[in-house]
């Protein structure tokens, strides 16, 4: 899919403690995320990340991700933590999706912002593909597989993706520019690759935001 390099977005993953915030306060993303599955090594409590996401720059727009969690479940971490942007990692259909962000409307508009919902498909194939595409999630982002195994896939595979897209899975400081020139995605996103010892490492950050950067001219 053609799309402008120089608006290409940022999003990066895992955040777990205030320093955290501070090292991408100093690059400013345009998305974070905090892991809400339990079963995940970056989970995070939600009362927790809502000390973190208090500490954000508040041009950084946190992502709650979920993976297979029931809409009540997602509502009750939204309670706690003020998020207005959520991640589906599982196998989560459009019918649940319209539930939720009813239920959203329901209780918190037009107090909160509107709520962005990002559906996660994995890509193997170009059927996948379309499959992502027809997705009525308000945004769409395609990845190696579940989540978090910090693999990439078969790029060349998004060449006919007709609908804007995170692209996920394996990215560094190394290969994001390669990533954003053969694909074209509206955003990438990282986690696992700009960690240190299982934390997110200030440099690693840094250069990952440059590479971007020096891609699209932002």
């Amino acid at each position: 899919m053609d799309t402008d390099q120089h608006t290409v977005k940022v999003k990066i993953c895992g955040l777990r403690s205030p320093e955290d915030a501070g090292a991408v306060n100093a690059v400013l993303p345009d998305y974070t995320g905090f892991i809400f599955d339990p079963s995940r090594k970056r989970y995070i409590e939600p009362e927790k990340a809502e000390i973190i996401r208090k500490l954000l720059d508040e041009r950084i727009r946190p992502v709650g991700v979920f993976v297979n969690a029931k809409i009540s479940e997602i509502l009750e971490v939204l309670e706690i933590c003020r998020l207005d942007m959520v991640q589906l990692h599982g196998e989560e259909s459009d019918g649940m999706i319209r539930e939720l962000q009813e239920e959203y409307e329901r209780r918190w508009r037009p107090v909160r912002r509107k709520l962005c919902i990002v559906k996660a498909f994995r890509i193997e194939n170009e059927e996948d593909v379309r499959r992502a595409e027809a997705s009525g999630a308000d945004e769409i982002l395609l990845d190696h597989g579940r989540g978090g195994t910090g693999e990439s896939f078969d790029w060349s595979l998004l060449k006919s993706c007709g609908r804007r897209f995170f692209l996920a899975g394996g990215l560094t400081p190394e290969n994001v520019e390669t990533a954003i020139e053969q694909t074209g995605p509206y955003a990438v996103d990282v986690s696992s690759s700009l960690e240190t010892d299982g934390r997110k490492d200030p440099e690693k950050i840094r250069r990952f935001m440059t590479a971007v950067r020096r891609t699209t001219g932002r």
